[in-house]
């Protein structure tokens, strides 16, 4: 079998099958293409400002009437580079950072970034376990937020209003947890190594229980819409095909993956912050098309909720625990909250540092300015995020900077199915298969 060694040769059948160029390509060389070709081919180029791209990513597509030949993913319009700027920042300084990238999961990169910085610290087993607690319960809301945004604007793109403004209605009762618990409703910078940044407020649990009973009641808005429905059926079931050997290919993990028949949820399989006390089921189809992962998403919001009541009941028990690691070199002088006006902080941690004690003052000072150190070596860490496994590689010399950070970020390597999942479909597929990988280019461009 000969394949052309061309990175931008077009997909082609072999004795094995289809392949498929996963490579992206520059609209000038594609147009020149184009003449070369001996069948008749238009080239579209969609985004990266179109609605439909989730941000700023751009599709080209070459079509043969309606059906399209060949798709290839451009990115890069983005350029955050987050990853870099860390290493211009204290170690605790990064996560303000890093929870940018995926902005619509902040915590599980804030989380994953400080587990990977607590095995290099060598204090994995000091986290206490009400911090650990508090974790879970911000990540599984944070669930719920991100995967109101995949619904909703998933089904919007297909055409469907109403299932958008339900998702964005239970995704602000989220967000004003997120506003009562961090002071802020996204990128938080919450998460911290060691622990958390603040407790939760006196009586959060009480209010998280009425929101989670209210969640419950309003998920089956949009069920009652979308499921079944003959029109989005027929929008969304065998359009985006991809098996499990198309995904274990390409290394895509997350919903994708588990609409193959899959159980693979690190949550499970490598558990992390005390899962593994937790009663849940992994959701998976077997129908790898768009309708599964949609059906993927809709049962996770359930499982979350379970996840959420438990991590309640836990946190009712180890109340007036501490949330940081008990090392002072690591630790902030004083707990930190929120004041009364939401914002900033409270006057207890100004009072401490700012009038009570000397010592307090010049430890805040420097640990703020300098930073902690980190003793070398690498580590690596994942967390089962709403778009999968979002995995953390530190490198430390030494210093009070990361040497090196690099994210596993599963939004960057779900978009490489984009053109295996729209090749040999209708151009007005392509809009529902990329909606169901949910990228997000904050994470792609990091």
């Amino acid at each position: 079998m000969t394949i052309n060694q061309d990175a931008y040769a077009p997909s082609q059948e072999t004795t094995e099958g289809r392949v498929y160029s996963v490579t992206g390509g520059d609209w000038d060389s594609l147009v020149t293409e184009i003449g070369q070709a001996k069948e008749e081919r238009v080239v579209v180029n969609m985004g990266p400002q179109h609605p439909s791209t989730h941000g700023v990513l751009r599709l080209v597509l070459e079509l043969e009437g309606e059906t399209i030949t060949e798709a290839r993913a451009g990115i890069g319009y983005l350029h955050t580079g987050i990853e870099k700027n860390t290493e211009y920042r204290s170690w605790t300084q990064g996560v303000t950072f890093i929870t940018r990238m995926d902005y619509l999961a902040p915590i599980f990169n804030e989380t994953a970034y400080c587990l990977s910085l607590e095995k290099l610290l060598g204090i994995t087993n000091d986290v206490p376990e009400r911090a650990s607690e508090i974790r879970v319960l911000m990540m599984e809301l944070n669930r719920i937020s991100s995967h109101m945004v995949a619904l909703g604007t998933g089904a919007l793109e297909l055409g469907a209003l109403s299932p958008m403004i339900f998702a964005f209605r239970e995704r602000e009762l989220v967000l004003d947890l997120f506003e009562y618990i961090s002071g802020l409703r996204m990128n938080m910078a919450y998460v911290r190594p060691g622990g958390v940044a603040q407790d939760l407020p006196k009586g959060a649990t009480t209010r998280i229980r009425e929101t989670v009973t209210q969640l419950r009641k309003n998920f089956k808005d949009n069920e009652k819409l979308l499921v079944g429905n003959t029109i989005w059926m027929k929008r969304t079931q065998n359009i985006g095909y991809l098996d499990l050997a198309g995904c274990t290919t390409l290394g895509i993990t997350g919903p994708v993956l588990r609409s193959t028949g899959l159980p693979w949820d690190l949550r499970k399989t490598q558990p992390y912050c005390g899962y593994e006390n937790y009663e849940f089921d992994v959701i998976t189809t077997d129908t790898c098309d768009v309708y599964g992962r949609f059906l993927i998403r809709m049962q996770e919001l359930e499982q979350s909720l379970r996840i959420i009541e438990q991590a309640c009941d836990k946190l009712d028990k180890s109340e007036g625990q501490p949330v940081m690691v008990a090392d002072k070199k690591i630790a902030w002088p004083a707990q930190l909250s929120v004041g009364k006006d939401g914002m900033g902080n409270s006057l207890d941690h100004i009072r401490e540092i700012m009038g009570e004690s000397m010592e307090s003052l010049i430890h805040h000072f420097k640990i703020v300015t300098e930073g902690f150190r980190v003793p070398a070596g690498q580590s690596y860490a994942a967390v089962e995020s709403p778009r999968g496994e979002t995995g953390v590689h530190l490198v430390s010399d030494g210093g009070t900077r990361p040497y090196r950070v690099h994210f596993r970020e599963p939004s960057f390597n779900n978009l490489q199915a984009t053109s295996a999942m729209a090749e040999g479909g209708m151009i007005a597929d392509v809009i529902g298969a990329v909606a169901s990988i949910d990228p997000v280019m904050g994470g792609v461009d990091r």
